[in-house]
């Protein structure tokens, strides 16, 4: 089992600090959200916060995730880096394709791509990027980043994107890894056919079970079952040593923790001094027993 470490919405001074002792206190893995900007005026519902607004968002300091991540590379050795989850269809792929690769060449490989579809339209609409096929683009975007990063000359014509041959210098050594984020069929399928991985969103705690064996079932079907896969998942079971197995009897990889409700629409008021603490109760508590 690995361990990530999740922080957002934050003091942007926090961050490095807490990924430093992250390192130091075993986590495997820092997440880093994506949210682009606050309408003042909108009806999209969120899947995953209790209330299904997006209140907890209003006045939130979020850092882009291409700029903090190389930050985060420069006080840290080993720490992974997911995106949880970029935006990708909201975004040109070509530019994306240069950012990831650029963020991946200075942080020495240790970047992960969480992708998947914004559940706000007004996102779509403040880009000028259409909401109908924003599957479809997205599919297509996975596409030409993965042969971007191959660092040869690439072309790409589709349904949506149309780009010519073009290369990008530098990419990294290794190809990124793109994880799927989502709980629809959809996502869950694309996780499975062409994905490397799988990134819970949270939500109602009943519905993992269900959401892990189905992605099993679609793995199997897609004939995948075999190649490596991720399965970072959200749940009180990461909390405690015997929940933590019951979590890989599942199937799952990696645990997404963190120690203070991130759907609260008051700003945090947590010093830095409590988040190192919390973080590194839970080390001694939880990853020390379940590593040798």
């Amino acid at each position: 089992m690995r361990f990530s470490y999740a922080e957002s919405m934050t003091d942007p001074s926090y961050y490095l600090p807490l990924a430093k002792a992250a390192e130091e206190a075993g986590y495997d893995t820092m997440v880093v959200p994506d949210s682009i900007c606050y309408p003042a005026e909108a009806t999209s519902a969120y899947p995953y916060s209790p209330d299904g607004t997006r209140e907890f968002l209003e006045g939130k300091p979020f850092l882009e995730p291409f700029s903090l991540i190389p930050a985060l590379g420069v006080v840290t050795e080993k720490l992974r880096f997911v995106t949880f989850v970029l935006k990708l269809p909201i975004r040109n792929p070509v530019l994306t394709a240069k950012q990831a690769t650029s963020t991946a060449v200075l942080t020495g490989g240790r970047l992960m791509l969480g992708i998947g579809t914004s559940p706000w339209r007004e996102d779509y609409d403040i880009v000028g990027v259409p909401w109908q096929r924003r599957g479809r683009r997205l599919d297509e975007e996975v596409d030409i980043i993965r042969g971007l990063c191959g660092g040869d000359y690439f072309e790409y014509h589709g349904e949506i994107f149309d780009i010519p041959a073009i290369k990008l210098s530098p990419v990294p050594q290794a190809p990124i890894p793109i994880l799927h984020g989502g709980h629809s069929e959809a996502m869950l399928r694309r996780a499975a056919r062409t994905g490397d991985g799988w990134m819970h969103g949270g939500g109602d705690p009943a519905d993992l079970p269900r959401l892990l064996a189905r992605l099993a079932g679609l793995r199997r079907e897609e004939g995948t079952q075999n190649r490596p896969f991720e399965t970072h998942v959200i749940s009180m079971d990461a909390y405690t040593a015997d929940g933590i197995k019951r979590l890989a009897d599942q199937g799952v990889t990696d645990v997404i923790v963190g120690f203070r409700w991130p759907y609260d629409v008051k700003r945090d008021t947590q010093p830095l001094a409590a988040k190192l603490a919390a973080l590194n109760t839970y080390a001694e508590k939880v990853i020390s027993k379940v590593r040798p």
